[in-house]
């Protein structure tokens, strides 16, 4: 049996005070606490880098947990925004940075949103099949690196972070089973564009497809687990706007505070933002949804128990 053991986390001091750009572009504080939902918005540092920032959150991971680099078998690192250029693999830098064992296995997953959710179920299986024990799997998407500052569909959103979870044989949560999607189709709806290495998205279509897709596939991940709505603590969904987040709350008929939103202070991280309002929720809860959706158009969910450690 493996599962979730801790989560660490890293976001960076710097900060973006939206308040401070409203009349920029044209908004109200109004504007902000109800649609966007960010008021301020982490920024790493000029000389951070994506490994960095996953080093960063696994020394947080080795204060909760006791870790030790040597007994990590694996290392997975979910990011769109690479060190560099992406060659060579973001992980293999971040295994060379901590000293890991020369038999620990490292790669990549080039994804978004989606992203902790399709790792959890990678890395997982991939211990699973190797007969590992204690794996890693790291989230750190920097859109710092590529957010136009005038754009407004997206500089009011994007915040940098970082965390690391430790999936191991001594677990807090375990997973159920996974739902997965795609629209290739709709692939243009986010997407750097390469004429100016700068993040395009269309807010309407992102949104349209948040508020329809998303519950659905929820729906069908909790039936296939034979649970409704009703039967989960809390929802642990993609911070990707307050509005979002709200909307996908209603149409899942959930309770008040049933859904949470967290990410007010740091903005929307990306992969990063269900590991860190799974930190925020804390270990207490019993059955913990977990729902990522963005590039891609990619989405994934599936449900986080509480392990029985009596």
């Amino acid at each position: 049996m493996i599962g979730v053991q801790a989560i660490g986390t890293y976001i960076p001091a710097r900060r973006i005070d939206n308040r401070n750009r409203m009349d920029e572009f044209n908004i109200d504080e109004t504007f902000l606490l109800d649609k966007t939902g960010m008021l301020g918005l982490s920024v790493k540092n000029e000389n951070e880098e994506t490994s960095d920032l996953c080093c960063k959150a696994f020394k947080d991971l080795i204060e909760k947990s006791g870790l030790k680099p040597e007994e990590v078998e694996c290392v997975v690192v979910c990011t769109q925004n690479p060190d560099g250029a992406g060659l060579p693999h973001t992980s293999a830098i971040v295994h060379g940075k901590l000293g890991l064992s020369d038999d620990c296995a490292v790669f990549d997953i080039s994804l978004g949103c989606s992203g902790f959710v399709y790792g959890l179920s990678v890395i997982q299986g991939f211990m699973q099949e190797n007969g590992f024990r204690k794996g890693v799997l790291f989230t750190a998407d920097p859109y710092s690196k590529i957010i136009d500052p005038k754009d407004r569909n997206s500089a009011l959103l994007f915040g940098d972070a970082a965390t690391a979870t430790l999936i191991s044989d001594t677990p807090i949560w375990q997973t159920g089973k996974f739902k997965f999607g795609s629209h290739g189709k709709q692939n243009s709806a986010i997407k750097n564009c390469n004429l100016n290495n700068r993040l395009e998205m269309n807010g309407r279509a992102v949104f349209s497809f948040s508020a329809t897709t998303v519950p659905q596939n929820i729906i069908s991940m909790l039936e296939a687990n034979h649970l409704t709505v009703k039967d989960v603590d809390s929802f642990a969904l993609h911070q990707g706007s307050r509005f979002i987040v709200d909307t996908i709350s209603q149409k899942l008929g959930a309770e008040e505070g049933q859904v949470p939103f967290v990410a007010a202070d740091y903005g929307n991280t990306v992969s990063s933002s269900i590991p860190l309002l799974l930190n925020a929720i804390g270990k207490e809860a019993a059955k913990v949804v977990v729902g990522g959706f963005g590039v891609g158009l990619s989405w994934g969910s599936t449900i986080l128990f509480k392990v029985n450690q009596e």
